[in-house]
């Protein structure tokens, strides 16, 4: 439920930034959010709010935690502390990225996050510091529920219940987590590229 609830501020904040967008290319010439800087820091943002506290956390984590157990069947996921510390890593790293939204010039100055790839050697201000770590520990989050979604697809499942017979949720939860931890540092790269 709290993955639900989180999901749901991070997509009431998001749709905030996406209104935002649109509202700034509804107007002609300097736009709505006056420089574009502003409109950089906006969607990068938006991006980041949708994909790591909207989608994720209601897709995988709240139906994911809800689901699985129930349709393998299982008591509860394989490492249940390992849930808690996923979840409670996300609120505080949105905290990080609101935190980098206010600092400064805001992230999404540039082509990238990451000075090194848009040739600058630093960063006058500590927002990207902000933004990368949130990141990372979005990522770790992210890292965690699949390690807890494998292992309990693997080992919590009833004694008679092959991996063919799963139920189709169940082996995309399985997938998608497979999936993630293979690219979760182009994901991380792909995102900062914004």
């Amino acid at each position: 439920t709290m993955y639900l609830v989180l999901g749901f501020w991070g997509g009431m904040a998001g749709t905030t930034l996406s209104l935002l967008i649109r509202i700034h290319l509804m107007h002609t010439g300097s736009g709505f959010l006056v420089t574009g800087t502003l409109y950089n820091a906006v969607v990068t943002a938006h991006a980041f709010l949708m994909i790591f506290f909207m989608v994720m956390p209601v897709l995988i984590g709240g139906f994911g935690n809800w689901l699985v157990p129930l349709l393998i069947p299982a008591p509860d996921l394989g490492l249940a502390r390992m849930n808690n510390l996923s979840f409670w890593l996300l609120p505080h790293s949105l905290v990080f990225l609101l935190v980098s939204t206010l600092t400064d010039t805001a992230v999404g100055t540039g082509w990238t996050l990451y000075p090194p790839l848009s040739s600058l050697e630093g960063h006058h201000s500590p927002c990207v510091d902000e933004a990368i770590f949130s990141l990372h520990m979005s990522g770790i989050a992210s890292i965690f529920a699949s390690v807890n979604f494998i292992t309990t697809i693997k080992h919590a499942r009833g004694p008679h219940k092959p991996l063919v017979a799963l139920p189709l949720f169940v082996a995309a939860i399985g997938t998608t987590s497979i999936l993630l931890l293979l690219s979760v540092p182009v994901l991380a790269g792909a995102l900062t590229m914004l």
